[in-house]
Order: C-alpha cells, then sequence, then structure tokens
C-alpha cells in the first residue's frame, strides 16, 4: 500500500499498516537523518508563521531554518503580496537584518548598502555601475511561499503545490478558527531528541496516566483509564484523530475560573460550537493542530539535527483582549500547556539517550500507536522515492 503519494483514506483499521518493529536508528542515525532532511524536508511545504504576523504592507518576520543554513525574511510586500527571501545580500552574502520581526519599507546590507524592497527587488547600489550586472539579475533569492487557513507555508523544493500537497486538509484548515486568527501566545524550546521521537509524544495517549497522572485530566477516566482517542483516519501523508474526553471529569477549580472568564469571548468567536474542536490534525511532516472550547493549538517541530529539535507551541486567538478577564484566560491557557509538557521533557530525552545507545534494534508500537507508526511509513516511502530517483 503506497500510503503516502496516494490519497488512501482509511479509518480505524489499526493494522492497516502492518505490526512490525520499527527500526531503532530511523531516531538517531546521522546517515538516516541526512536522507530525511533532503528526501523530506527540503521538499515539503512547511508552516512559518501565520498572516497575522504580516497585517499590512512592510510588515516581517524573520525565520532560521537550520535544516536548510537558511534564514529567511517573510514579508508583506507594497501590494499586500506574501514574499520568502532569503536574508542574504546578493553582493557578497551578508545576512541583511537581525531582528526577529518588524516593518520596513527597504532592507540595507549595512556591509556596503545594497538596498532591496520588500519584494527582493535591488533598489539601489553604491557605485552600480562599475559591477559586471544589472539590478534585477542582483534581486534577493527568494523560496516558494503560500498561505492555507491564515498558516504560511514555505517550501525550498516542492515537487507539487500547496494545496495539492496538503489534499483535503486544504479545505480543513480553511474553515477552522485559525484561519480567523488576528494573535497568538507562543512558546519556542529546544529538545535532545529526534524530531519523530519529540513529535510522536504528541500523537499518542499511552503515556497520558503515568507521564500526566496530575495534569491529564479529562484526558482519562474508568470508561478509559488510557486516553485513548475516539477515531483516527489515515489520509494519504497526513492524518486526523478524535479527542477522547471524559464527560464526569473533575475541573480544577483555576481551570474552571479560566475557562468561564474566556467563555465570552470564545462564544463571541464562534468557537464554543466549533464542530472540530476535539480534532487532531496532523499534517506531514511536522506539524499538528487541534482545537477545544478554550483554545486552538499549533506545534510545529523542526529538526536540528540527528538528535535535536526545535518546537514551536502556538495559541491562536480571534480578538485582542479587551478585558482583563479574557487576557488571564488566554495566558493561563499557555501556562497549562507549558505545564504539561514540562512533564514531557525529562522522559522524551531518556528515550533519545536509550536509543542513541545502540541497543535496541527495533522499537514497538502498538495499535493505539497508530499515527506513530504512520509518520515513520510516509517517512521511509519520501526517502525510497528519493532514493530512486536521486540514486542515493
Amino acid at each position: 500500500m503506497n500510503v503516502y503519494f496516494g490519497a488512501i483514506e482509511t479509518r480505524d483499521d489499526p493494522t492497516v499498516l502492518g505490526t512490525e518493529p520499527i527500526p531503532a536508528r530511523y531516531y538517531y542515525d546521522p546517515e538516516w537523518y541526512e536522507l530525511e532532511r533532503k528526501a523530506i524536508f527540503m521538499r515539503s511545504w512547511l508552516n512559518v508563521g501565520h498572516v497575522c504576523e504580516l497585517p499590512e504592507p512592510g510588515s516581517f518576520i524573520r525565520r532560521e531554518i537550520e535544516f536548510a543554513g537558511a534564514s529567511l525574511l517573510i514579508t508583506r510586500g507594497k501590494d499586500g503580496t506574501i514574499h520568502a527571501l532569503h536574508n542574504v545580500c546578493t553582493h557578497r552574502g551578508t545576512q541583511l537584518t537581525e531582528e526577529e520581526s518588524g516593518k520596513a519599507t527597504k532592507f540595507s546590507c549595512r556591509y556596503h548598502m545594497w538596498t532591496f524592497g520588500t519584494d527582493g527587488a535591488l533598489l539601489s547600489a553604491p557605485d552600480f555601475d562599475r559591477f559586471y550586472t544589472d539590478k534585477k539579475a542582483c534581486a534577493l533569492k527568494q523560496v516558494k511561499v503560500d498561505v492555507c487557513g491564515g498558516l504560511i507555508f514555505v517550501a525550498f523544493e516542492p515537487q507539487q503545490g500547496l494545496r495539492e500537497f496538503l489534499g483535503s486538509m486544504a479545505e480543513t484548515l480553511e474553515q477552522l478558527p485559525v484561519a480567523r486568527a488576528t494573535t497568538f501566545h507562543e512558546y519556542v524550546y529546544e529538545i535532545d531528541a529526534n524530531w519523530k521521537l519529540d513529535y510522536d509524544n504528541f500523537q499518542e495517549n499511552y503515556h497520558l496516566r503515568f507521564i500526566h497522572s496530575r495534569s491529564a485530566g479529562a484526558g482519562c477516566g474508568p470508561d478509559n483509564p488510557f486516553g485513548y482517542p475516539s477515531h483516527f483516519t489515515l489520509n494519504g501523508r497526513h492524518r486526523t484523530q478524535t479527542i477522547w474526553t471524559d464527560p464526569n471529569a473533575k475541573v480544577q477549580p483555576t481551570m474552571l475560573e479560566a475557562y468561564m472568564r474566556g467563555a465570552p469571548r470564545l462564544a463571541a468567536d464562534g468557537i464554543l460550537n466549533d464542530p472540530n474542536s476535539r480534532e487532531y490534525f496532523a499534517l506531514f511532516p511536522n506539524l499538528f493542530l487541534f482545537g477545544s472550547p478554550g483554545s486552538h493549538f499549533l506545534h510545529t517541530v523542526f529538526p536540528l539535527g540527528a538528535e535535536k529539535s526545535r518546537g514551536v507551541i502556538r495559541l491562536y486567538w480571534i480578538g485582542e483582549d479587551e478585558t482583563a478577564s479574557v487576557r488571564y484566560a488566554r495566558e493561563f491557557a499557555l501556562a497549562q500547556i507549558r505545564d504539561i509538557h514540562s512533564e514531557d521533557v525529562a522522559v522524551v530525552q531518556a528515550g533519545q539517550r536509550g536509543v542513541s545507545s545502540g541497543a535496541l534494534e527495533h522499537l514497538h508500537f502498538q495499535e493505539k500507536e497508530i499515527l506513530c507508526r504512520h509518520l515513520v511509513k510516509v517517512c521511509e516511502e519520501a526517502v525510497e522515492a528519493y532514493q530512486v530517483e536521486t540514486g542515493e
């Protein structure tokens, strides 16, 4: 079965991808990581931000993409078009800015004052007549950029357009509240773990009752002691699952207080009755998002090496913090997520040390860890296709 290139959709069949153990080297081997880097990350569409960060012409954000050795400027040009420009002066390669975000009508290189527009065009360069080229040939180099559901995606060597890459997930993204988001709270972390090992921690619930016994709350209950998802769907290279909630769970007083303070704002945004509020959407290769009645959560995991990753966690909101109560509710939501994540870090890093020791040849997934198995399978197929194409 080809789950990577095809549009195959499978629902609630835990054996569709086989039951065999998974090679442990996928999580630490530098050679395998290099194949994933070239076959997956250089060729996939990757989320790097949201249109709310570029509210007007001249707005820009800078993104460091380590696996590609790239620094990108994501800009909104004078005509409103979004561009993804290499943060590299085309004269001698000096990076144009170290600012994380801002607003500018142009970018000037401090070395020799070559100046570029927000669309990447070279506007001026001192004594340019003495160069053996023209300004058009000296525009900033660009990478492909596109938007879906308010989310900004870039691709270095795309094999297809963004909507084709996302498949049916494109329409889903456009229907989620994140498409209407106007602001967000962000939490960025680095972890000594392979990107898949880190990502897998967030797409299986087998660990909830052990690692999150204090904070799991409604995630586990007598009828579902491990908090397993109600349903899952494999959709080509992407996947979804429906998060289960214990209807009889006791809510902590602070959580109830935060929810009640934020409820009027959520009701005004039409989020409280969102039909996707318990759906978890995993978009290949490194992004997942889901919404609950309290927040709309997005998590992207970027590889920094075979055994190191960076995660970007965001809670997206519609509207500003009009009152102190809304601010309290939103800040509490981020604090709660950071609290839960802090319980994961040590055990994920311990897992990385274990697999990196070489003690194991294989890892084992059970039927409720089907999303973890699916990620491995689509990565395998991407690498195999790349090897056939390139001969590596």
